[in-house]
């Protein structure tokens, strides 16, 4: 194994080239991990657990903290040691997850055999758990698209349109301004028109409207309903290791995923009673727990804020490569999300035909907090194996689009950025984690940065992101902290978790 590691160092700072060697060589650390589990070695395992993930990322993030930009740092191994005192520092229970693979390919592909959990306490005790996926005839790879299509979320991160029958009960883009607190009943749909026919309750009876399906922003279902398939994530994830984490609901839980987990919003796992785990934990993502070291040597730099950078609605630019050529559709709910958001900043935001890459770019480089409320992309524009892209207006030969490759080539120094745009938290998943702007925005020296897992309608987002920068900068509260409460009080008016459950911290929680 030493030797196949000592191969990446002579690829000097090439990133793309190092993810690609690495997953060449993962199928060693996974047998590695099984080996010592067989030997009853789970500490050992974990140490190859974590030599076995984001390798790339952890030298591109220390490459950034290095005071000496010729010579590429060297990056220790991870040891015991070593994770037992982060998980200390942080003052977090941090929970680890890998999925091993049978030896025998089926079909083609390697099935999933088993999937290793553990838990490092503050105290820096660790404990193990193991899940038979075969036994229980679960898959991965198919759980987690499964748990997407059920929240109305299609492969790509949009809502998909829902489907409506007489009975439903539904909420309109109109209603808080018109006073209206109850929803309204479907009593006929007309699909050639895209048309529901509604009653209201505030309403003499026999009184209807006609209205688009379009100006629907909710179903409105019990904060209780039942989503089987989080309750099943929740079963396979949570359950083995509920005993292990935090009785108290403001200790933070820090999750480690790998491969298709990473597209899981873990706030919205519900367990048999039907409650999400949001309610019970204050929670983050990273991809790997040396990662959580690196981020949190950026607190060397201090907490002050400095000044404040707010994009909304751009001017959108069009799709490269679209045949016909295709105009992203204009925000006009972010615009007014960013409108908002700078007043609590005491900044003014850049907007419509501001908002080009001339203007923001340089301006990201300088800003102690990013918001930026515009269309993500999934894209790889330019074919370098770095996939995302952020909607910005575009001006003279520029087309408008700030990729992660873009992002990867800054030196930002922002205490948060926020992607209050779709897909931004998605990618390629690779054993180097997601390859995707949040990664970008990481390894360009970005402390902290909340992303989405897929489309979130313009309203809930809005009004989530308002509630988090109060609790941020007015109520005294930490990133996780504030991002919880705000996705709590959505809940409680969303209760969908499509609404609510998008939005990830990953990074630094303070």
């Amino acid at each position: 194994m030493a030797i196949r590691e000592s191969l990446r160092a002579g690829l000097q700072d090439n990133d793309a080239f190092k993810i690609s060697i690495f997953e060449s060589q993962a199928n060693t650390y996974r047998l590695l991990q099984r080996v010592y589990i067989a030997q009853n070695k789970p500490e050992a395992a974990l140490e190859i657990s974590e030599r076995g993930r984001a390798r790339a990322f952890i030298e591109l993030l220390a490459s950034h903290l290095s005071t000496d930009e010729t010579d590429q740092p060297t990056i220790a191994q991870p040891t015991i040691e070593q994770i037992k005192r982060i998980a200390k520092e942080q003052n977090a229970t941090i929970v680890e997850y890998s999925i091993t693979y049978n030896d025998v390919r089926t079909k083609g592909k390697y099935l999933e055999s088993k999937l290793f959990i553990w838990v490092i306490k503050p105290t820096g005790e660790i404990k193990f758990r193991s899940v038979d996926l075969i036994s229980q005839g679960t898959v991965l790879a198919d759980l987690v698209p499964k748990m997407r299509e059920s929240l109305g979320i299609n492969s790509r991160g949009a809502i998909q349109q829902l489907a409506y029958t007489p009975g439903d009960l539904v909420r309109l883009k109109d209603d808080e301004e018109s006073g209206l607190k109850e929803p309204w009943q479907v009593i006929g749909v007309d699909s050639d028109r895209a048309m529901l026919i509604l009653t209201h309750p505030q309403f003499d009876d026999g009184v209807q409207i006609s209205s688009p399906i379009s100006d629907v922003v909710a179903k409105v279902e019990s904060s209780r309903t039942n989503q089987q398939q989080l309750q099943n994530l929740h079963q396979l994830l949570i359950a083995p290791i509920a005993d292990l984490l935090p009785t108290n609901p403001n200790d933070r839980v820090i999750f480690i995923p790998q491969g298709e987990l990473f597209l899981i919003p873990f706030p919205a796992l519900q367990d048999s009673d039907g409650k999400y785990l949001i309610e019970k934990h204050t929670m983050l993502i990273a991809p790997s727990i040396q990662v959580l070291e690196l981020t949190q040597r950026n607190e060397l730099r201090g907490k002050k804020l400095g000044s404040a950078l707010v994009v909304g609605n751009p001017t959108m630019p069009t799709i490269p490569l679209t045949k016909p050529p295709q105009r992203l559709s204009s925000l006009p709910e972010a615009e007014a999300e960013a409108k908002a958001i700078a007043e609590l900043l005491n900044t003014q935001p850049f907007l419509g035909k501001q908002a080009t890459k001339v203007n923001i770019v340089p301006r990201m480089q300088q800003a102690g907090l990013i918001h930026l409320a515009t269309h993500g992309l999934l894209d790889d524009f330019k074919q370098l194996g770095v996939p995302g892209a952020i909607a910005l207006a575009p001006s003279g030969g520029d087309n408008g689009f700030l990729t992660s490759g873009d992002i990867l080539g800054l030196k930002l120094n922002a205490e948060l950025v926020v992607l209050s745009a779709c897909n931004t938290g998605q990618g390629r998943i690779t054993g180097d984690g997601v390859i995707g702007l949040s990664r970008s925005l990481m390894a360009a020296g970005v402390k902290s940065a909340i992303v989405s897992l897929w489309s979130v309608p313009d309203a809930p987002t809005a009004k989530l992101m308002k509630e988090f920068y109060q609790n941020y900068l007015q109520q005294g509260m930490n990133k996780v902290q504030a991002l919880r409460q705000a996705m709590l009080k959505a809940k409680d008016k969303h209760p969908n978790p499509k609404d609510w459950a998008a939005f990830t911290l990953i990074g630094e929680a303070e």
